[in-house]
């Protein structure tokens, strides 16, 4: 294994610096909502689940040496069941009647549970057959697993399956035009507000934070595990960690299977804050957006998608606030990507441990 790598991994875990950081973004993040308005607060949340998104994106790339193009079939298969679960299942079962003013509240944390099902079971047989693969192989065929994913929800190819087998009618995924939906009022303990306010989505916002903060600690269990350190080997060397009696194939289908199920929280956490999912997140163009923000923070460090997330978003806001800019953000892109590739080992991340080394010096 790479030495400077794995020193520069295990040197964050236990410096002082990044404890006082965490800190003090936590409190940041907590306080944030009361400071910005709504359109600031939307966009942080959204930034904060695609943090989420990309840190399980580096855990198959960054700590396991395999890059993925098609990590947005698990945002879009789970935005599909979010909002299948919102608009039918939730109905069928009678939530509303079981629970009342907290009905919204239930469904969403149903769809949760049923969004990162359905990704885990779409990593378990995609990753079974990609992990097969190596190198540039891997990458395509992710590739066409998730450009399948786009064309059968742009057919709607369920939904013809599903009419052909008199189980129902023929729109399934709607098309180009996808589902669009609402979460409802919430009323619990005293507490009345809407789950999803396009307008202010305060509430939306700590309860994504919640879930994002869990996200992220069970993300940093699994690399500081013996499993992710198994991971690193097999970055690193995967002939010596096979000579060492390591079955890789079978820890590259388990970080792919991690990393989808990550990764499908992830798109059930967005899809609801954009009350709409349709093809588009199947799309390869989304797929790298987490390796854009991973490649910006550094793969080969645990905040790198953190600070790329972070990055990559508001860099973006910041562009569309001048027209021409906007005009050729992909080209405002590139030059910082080319920035980052020619000056900066490891990205961002890299940047801040060689200045942390230099005041060290």
């Amino acid at each position: 294994m790479n030495r400077a790598n794995t020193k520069q991994i295990r040197s964050w875990q236990v410096h002082p610096l990044v404890l006082a950081g965490g800190v003090a973004a936590a409190l940041a993040l907590l306080v944030a909502p009361h400071l910005l308005g709504g359109f600031q607060t939307s966009l942080l949340t959204q930034t904060v689940i695609f943090v989420l998104f990309a840190t399980a994106f580096n855990l198959l790339y960054g700590y396991t040496g395999l890059l993925s193009f098609g990590h947005a079939m698990f945002v879009a298969v789970a935005g599909y069941a979010v909002a299948k679960v919102v608009s039918q299942l939730s109905p069928m079962l009678g939530v509303p009647d079981v629970f009342g003013g907290a009905a919204p509240l239930v469904t969403w944390l149903l769809a949760l549970v049923v969004a990162v099902l359905i990704a885990t079971l779409l990593a378990v047989v995609v990753g079974y057959l990609s992990v097969r693969l190596e190198e540039i192989y891997f990458a395509i065929i992710t590739l066409s697993f998730s450009m399948a994913i786009y064309v059968m929800v742009l057919q709607d190819t369920f939904g013809s399956v599903i009419a052909w087998l008199g189980l129902g009618g023929s729109t399934f995924t709607n098309g180009s035009d996808g589902l669009t939906f609402l979460m409802g009022d919430v009323s619990i303990l005293g507490l009345q507000f809407q789950l999803v306010d396009i307008i202010n989505p305060v509430a939306y916002y700590y309860l994504t934070l919640i879930v994002v903060a869990l996200g992220m600690y069970g993300l940093w269990r699994i690399v500081r595990s013996p499993f992710g350190l198994v991971c690193l080997a097999i970055r690193e060397n995967p002939e010596r960690a096979s000579a060492m009696g390591i079955d890789v194939r079978f820890h590259r289908w388990m970080a792919f299977i991690l990393s989808g199920a990550f990764s499908g929280l992830a798109g059930a956490l967005l899809i609801p804050l954009a009350t709409n999912v349709n093809p588009d997140y199947a799309h390869w163009t989304f797929s790298a957006e987490p390796v854009i923000m991973t490649v910006i923070g550094g793969p080969y460090a645990f905040f790198g998608p953190i600070v790329g997330a972070f990055s990559y978003e508001y860099l973006r806001w910041v562009i569309s606030l001048f027209p021409f800019l906007e005009q050729y953000w992909q080209l405002s892109f590139g030059v910082i990507l080319l920035v980052v590739v020619l000056f900066f080992d490891n990205g961002v991340a890299g940047g801040i441990t060689w200045l942390r080394e230099r005041l060290r010096g």
